[in-house]
């Protein structure tokens, strides 16, 4: 049978699944409330910036597989299986993660479902949350147990999504029923005919994939910048330490690069709600490691405003420095929670005079920071600086040429906050060269 699928909230995983099942063949409807979004998204206009996304979006609205509209009532009767990608971001000074879209998602749908379908949860959520909201789609929808709901977290990675959706790793599913198994194995047949494992489970093991595969992400991050404060008080190099940590495949050397730690909308927002809901739970000193994989990231950022500022001679006043890089990280525009632009606020109100620039998230930039200066490339970024900042790892900044930078800087000065230069290389071209965890 061929599905049409609907996709509820058209952000950063809704947007790329949209586009990713039309690809597949399938007949897709997406849904946003923000009807100027879903103008945007009808002439081809993507709201967040993706490599390959852009063109898939684009062919899927020539092809007709791909439409958007803001009524619940046309999804309702378009879809047979329904795909909600709604945010989940943190309660504003809570750790706890505010489910409230996705209570709104099914209070707005399930009283047009009037025949078969199923609903398909996508978001981070606490545990239990599938279970409350299938007993709400059950009370809520015209066709009662004609309604089922399965959870189906994502795994994308930021500058790869639209590889992880249409080749991803792995695919976790928690169902309470066979037909929903085969009606997902059947949506998502094209992956598992290429062989990617399927884990089929109950409600609560599918949340908790996600949390779980966040929170063991943020302490390996972690556990090598911890390494990286100590490498520093004993004056060895952390470069090398991972280095050879990493030959030992018990540990591998992925995720095990120090330097400024992470940020995004996901991680840190991902920790944080597991720690609050294990507390819900009774199970909080289970996770109370997570508050120090939390505390070790955050310091990451305070240590390399002191290492620009002992570069600069004790004080950020009369002196020019520059950021490179503004996203939280490479091939996207996401700024959320970006330790980029956390170090560089932090430099400009303790005097210095700061210029950013960043290859595209420079707009989003602009926008939540209008304090600070942004430049329109590096090199203008970079003219008459006193330090340079390294935060965001793109490719165009570790291809710069030290001697062309040098060239345009008021002193050759700068700080590697990813690891992500040669050293030697900076060095014989005349620059003071620093990084987190090295000499």
């Amino acid at each position: 049978m061929s599905y049409r699928l609907t996709v509820i909230g058209t952000g950063y995983l809704g947007a790329t699944h949209a586009a990713c099942m039309a690809a597949l063949g399938f007949e897709v409807l997406g849904l946003d409330v923000d009807p100027v979004k879903i103008a945007r998204l009808r002439a081809g206009e993507l709201p967040i910036y993706e490599p390959g996304l852009q063109d898939l979006m684009r062919r899927g609205l020539e092809s007709g597989r791909l439409r958007f509209t803001t009524s619940y009532e046309e999804i309702a009767e378009f879809g047979d299986v329904h795909f909600v990608c709604v945010g989940t971001p943190q309660k504003k000074g809570e750790y706890a993660a505010d489910v409230s879209y996705l209570d709104a998602v099914v209070e707005s749908l399930a009283p047009h479902l009037t025949r078969e379908c199923l609903v398909v949860g996508k978001s981070t959520v606490p545990v239990g949350t599938a279970q409350r909201l299938a007993d709400k789609l059950a009370r809520l929808a015209p066709s009662g147990a004609l309604v089922e709901l399965a959870w189906n977290p994502e795994f994308l990675r930021e500058g790869f999504a639209v590889k992880d959706t249409l080749h991803p790793d792995r695919i976790v599913l928690g169902v309470v029923s066979d037909k929903a198994e085969k009606i997902m194995r059947e949506v998502y047949e094209p992956m598992l005919r290429e062989g990617t494992p399927m884990v089929i489970t109950d409600y609560p093991t599918a949340e908790l994939v996600k949390v779980a595969a966040n929170a063991f992400l943020a302490t390996k991050i972690s556990f090598i910048n911890a390494m990286a404060e100590v490498c520093e008080a004993a004056h060895a190099d952390v470069k090398d330490l991972s280095l050879a940590l990493s030959f030992d495949e018990r540990i591998g050397g992925r995720f095990l690069n120090p330097g400024l730690g992470f940020g995004g909308g996901c991680l840190p927002k991902d920790i944080r709600a597991f720690m609050a809901r294990a507390g819900e739970l009774g199970a909080d000193q289970a996770l109370t490691f997570l508050r120090e994989v939390d505390a070790i990231n955050m310091r990451r950022r305070n240590r390399m405003v002191d290492l620009a500022r002992e570069l600069t001679g004790g004080s950020f006043r009369g002196c020019s420095v520059t950021v490179l890089g503004a996203a939280f990280k490479p091939n996207s525009d996401d700024i959320r929670d970006s330790p980029a632009l956390d170090v560089a606020v932090k430099i400009r109100e303790q005097g210095g005079d700061v210029t950013v620039y960043d290859p595209v998230a420079l707009e989003n930039a602009r926008r939540a920071h209008p304090s600070l200066k942004f430049g329109e490339s590096a090199l203008e970024a970079a003219r008459g600086a006193h330090v340079v900042l390294l935060l965001t790892e793109w490719q165009e900044f570790i291809d710069l040429d030290a001697e062309t930078l040098g060239s345009v800087v008021a002193s050759r000065r700068i700080v590697d906050g990813r690891n992500a230069l040669d050293a030697e290389t900076w060095r014989a071209a005349g620059w003071h060269y620093r990084a987190l965890g090295r000499p």
